[in-house]
């Protein structure tokens, strides 16, 4: 089943949440903020997009973008705002946030797939701290409209582990000028508490609330973006999976709530060395070397979900090399994705041939045997097409993915990086 010989380095494009984040936070700011290495992709645009409806506009992005901020509160925001999310969740929650506290109405709408998304877990925060949310389609689902100004303190509690929900509260109370509390179910990501922090906010975490406390201004500042870990994921099951060899991914984000990947794949019998570790705009950042290794399957636990939850196709084509049962569950959360990412996993392992059972909250892969070829349904999931392109490159097998270009959401160059690591079958 083993066939490809790694060697070489790459390096990822920026992480998508702090790409985000970076570009909310500079426009917010208070004078020349300066982002450097972050991600010029379809969801990042989207957000760059949304911005500039929102009456705070952003540079066309490239490896550095300059961008003036418009302060925390706008004096004369657009009155009327149509936003198109596009297939970014990011986009839709955290500017939800936003627009909560902007006085004006906004509509947040994206693409078929969006829509299909949760949205009440950040429609409820956004109500109870005064901002009127009214429904266009079917209820909790976009296109929804927010009337925002007049926010009042809340303090709330997540029913669902969510950075995007968290960090839509964080930003809300943020613009209008009010203490918000959020407590987690489950720790997150935490770009958006560090990023805050580094800039002077008063953000602590007590007896498990994270409180803020908001400042009258935020300033400019340098966001220098990390490598994505969720993009090293694909070529660190790459170079695991090989028959022999090592792959450097140089300067990836090593953030403790995205390390779970590197954790579950060491549980599995993956080697990997990180050298020149370091600390840069806030966050840890080191080049990991992945040596090919045999596999063995591993159980994964609720509590760990969090950590890797956009790692999870990743992790199932990993868990077809692996000898034994892989597990994952209390990953329900991945039905209301991109795609549903549980049944897209399932279903297209066992086109390839591979063994695995789905459940309602997770899965199950029993690994180490043939790969056969197959077409792969995509669902127009970056993911999960980014996935099965490893797996068809690791097994030498052709796949033939129905629509490639989806990758575009999260890694435009994915598909030139790995044909420089192997020619895809």
């Amino acid at each position: 089943m083993r066939h490809l010989v790694v060697h070489g380095a790459l390096d990822l494009p920026g992480d998508k949440s702090i790409s985000h984040r970076a570009l909310i936070l500079a426009a917010l700011g208070t004078g020349r903020s300066e982002i450097h290495g972050i991600l010029a992709s379809a969801d990042t645009r989207a957000t760059a997009a949304s911005l500039a409806r929102l009456g705070r506009p952003v540079p066309a992005l490239g490896a550095a973008v300059s961008v003036d901020g418009s302060g925390l509160r706008l004096r004369h925001p657009p009155a009327d705002v149509a936003l198109d999310c596009e297939n970014s969740g990011t986009t839709a929650r955290l500017l939800a946030g936003l627009a909560a506290a902007q006085d004006s109405v906004t509509l947040i709408d994206g693409d078929a797939s969006l829509r299909a998304r949760p949205m009440r877990r950040i429609a409820e925060p956004l109500s109870e701290m005064g901002a009127g949310i009214h429904w266009r389609g079917a209820v909790g689902n976009l296109p929804m409209e927010v009337r925002g100004g007049g926010l009042r303190s809340v303090r709330y509690a997540t029913e669902v582990p969510s950075a995007q929900v968290k960090s839509g509260v964080l930003l809300a109370g943020l613009c209008a000028g009010v203490p918000v509390a959020v407590r987690e179910p489950l720790p997150t990501r935490d770009h958006t508490e560090r990023m805050l922090q580094s800039l002077g906010v008063d953000l602590v975490l007590r007896d498990g609330w994270l409180e803020l406390s908001p400042p009258l201004a935020i300033p400019a500042a340098r966001y220098d973006v990390p490598a994505d870990p969720s993009s090293a994921a694909f070529f660190a099951v790459l170079a695991t999976t090989a028959a022999r060899g090592s792959l450097t991914l140089r300067g990836v984000l090593l953030n403790a709530r995205r390390t779970g990947f590197l954790r579950v794949l060491e549980r599995m019998g993956g080697i990997f060395d990180v050298h020149n570790e370091r600390v840069a705009g806030g966050e840890a950042v080191g080049d990991l070397v992945v040596h090919a290794s045999p596999l063995r399957g591993a159980v994964v636990e609720a509590d760990e979900v969090p950590d890797l939850v956009d790692e999870i196709p990743a992790l199932a084509v990993l868990a077809a090399f692996a000898e034994g049962e892989t597990v994952v569950r209390g990953a329900g959360e991945l039905r209301v994705k991109e795609s549903d990412r549980l049944d897209a996993v399932v279903q297209n392992l066992r086109r390839c041939g591979v063994q695995a059972e789905e459940y309602p909250d997770g899965f199950a892969v029993w690994g180490g045997g043939p790969i056969r070829s197959a077409a792969i349904d995509t669902r127009g999931d970056h993911r999960i097409a980014m996935a099965f392109a490893i797996l068809s490159v690791a097994s030498g097998v052709p796949l033939a993915l129905d629509a490639p270009s989806c990758v575009d959401v999260s890694y435009p160059g994915f598909f030139t990086d790995l044909a420089r690591i192997a020619p895809i079958p």
